[in-house]
């Protein structure tokens, strides 16, 4: 029955167009008939008797309680061959299957693949002190303390195992009769075969050995930094990412983020620290993200700012705007975007049908992105009601303050 009024009715409507292709409303006349095609469609659809189904258990788990459960009829816009789903392509389907506690909604697909960081966000990077050589041997580094011991001349020997002799700023360390030699890049046994070099000009079989004090002090000021000396300090640091994308840390400076997911940003953090000092790894977290807006005027109750706080269709953010008033032109929604290059791109939305519930599947009922405008413009009756109120009632009236009482006084 359903199927021959539906044929019935797009007969009608195409008759209508093609036979007054020039009359002004034939347009309007067939989406007319199919929409009260649609409607008579939906009465059947309801009938009990024509939609009758067995009682059964509810998809979901949940019994039968009380008899027969009605069975849910309704549009679903999959399979509609890229047509916009019409009330005519009703039909019975589980709406209602996830049965009582259901509000929270099923467990839907990730609305976001991967998160990308954008100015605005905050980000608590964590800090762990490894102590592990990833790759070769350690390389001293200034504030690095070792011991030189000689095995046949004592008075050789610089520093303790308590208190090492320090690799200065510069990266030198002072030993006797040669003075200041370079250490800091250097390997402890690359050390060790400059300074058996350099003392056996002097002294015959020195027998030189460096031992490593106190290392990776680098590691430790940076950890320092982050989390304090008291060692009850987490250590951890947040950053905002800064207008221009970037953020600033502890020994590496200025990191561009922008456009990084946490996976890409902790690569890329960790290789910076590795080119200056070994046994740190960081764990970038996402503490907060950076508000979403879009911005609603025009004829709605409450024109603004509309804080975007999960995936909002533009239906959506007119209602968290109060509403559209009735002067508002739902066939003509209009939203401003920015694209990836900062320039406007624009579109213009018909959302008349899905307000009256003429369109269960509108095609125009699209997702909002941060920074969209969105335009309820006025209707045509909407400005000529308010050109009269400015030029005639506001404005002739005002200035001529005449009053008739009856025709004979014209």
């Amino acid at each position: 029955m359903r199927d021959s009024l539906a044929l019935v009715a797009c007969v009608i409507a195409i008759s209508t167009s093609l036979a007054f292709p020039h009359v002004v409303g034939a347009q309007q006349i067939a989406e007319s008939v199919l929409d009260r095609a649609d409607a008579r469609i939906m009465e059947l659809g309801q009938d009990p008797v024509a939609q009758s189904c067995g009682c059964q258990n509810t998809p979901g788990g949940y019994p039968c309680v009380g008899g027969c459960q009605k069975c849910m009829i309704g549009v679903d816009c999959q399979g509609n061959c890229g047509a916009e789903a019409r009330w005519r392509d009703i039909r019975p389907m589980p709406f209602d299957s996830y049965g009582p506690g259901g509000y929270a909604g099923p467990s839907r697909f990730a609305h976001l693949g991967e998160y990308r960081l954008r100015p605005g966000d905050n980000i608590q990077v964590l800090y762990l002190i490894t102590r592990r050589q990833k790759v070769g041997e350690y390389r001293l580094t200034p504030g690095d303390e070792v011991l030189i011991e000689s095995g046949t001349d004592e008075d050789l020997t610089r520093g303790t195992l308590e208190n090492g002799l320090l690799v200065q700023p510069d990266g030198t360390i002072t030993v006797r009769m040669l003075g200041q030699v370079h250490a800091a890049g250097l390997t402890v046994s690359q050390l060790r075969e400059i300074l058996e070099e350099e003392y056996s000009k002097f002294i015959k079989q020195p027998a030189i050995d460096v031992t490593p004090v106190k290392t990776n002090t680098l590691a430790e000021d940076i950890r320092n930094a982050v989390g304090g000396q008291s060692g009850f300090n987490q250590q951890a640091i947040t950053v905002q990412v800064m207008p221009d994308g970037k953020i600033r840390l502890p020994g590496i400076g200025e990191v561009c983020v922008q456009g990084f997911s946490l996976n890409q940003l902790k690569r890329e953090i960790n290789l910076r620290y590795g080119e200056i000092v070994v046994g740190i790894d960081t764990e970038p977290i996402l503490t907060e993200q950076a508000p979403h807006f879009v911005h609603v005027l025009g004829q709605v109750n409450l024109p603004g700012r509309v804080q975007l706080e999960a995936p909002t269709t533009i239906l959506g953010a007119i209602a968290s705007a109060g509403g559209h008033q009735p002067g508002g032109n739902l066939r003509q929604v209009v939203i401003f975007r920015r694209a990836e290059d900062w320039r406007l791109i624009s579109t213009v939305l018909d959302l008349q049908g899905a307000v009256l519930g003429k369109r269960p599947s509108p095609a125009d009922e699209i997702w909002l992105r941060d920074g969209d405008v969105i335009i309820v413009p006025d209707k045509p009756i909407t400005r000529f009601n308010n050109f009269v109120q400015q030029v005639f009632t506001d404005g002739l009236y005002r200035i001529f303050p005449v009053q008739y009482t009856s025709l004979t006084d014209l």
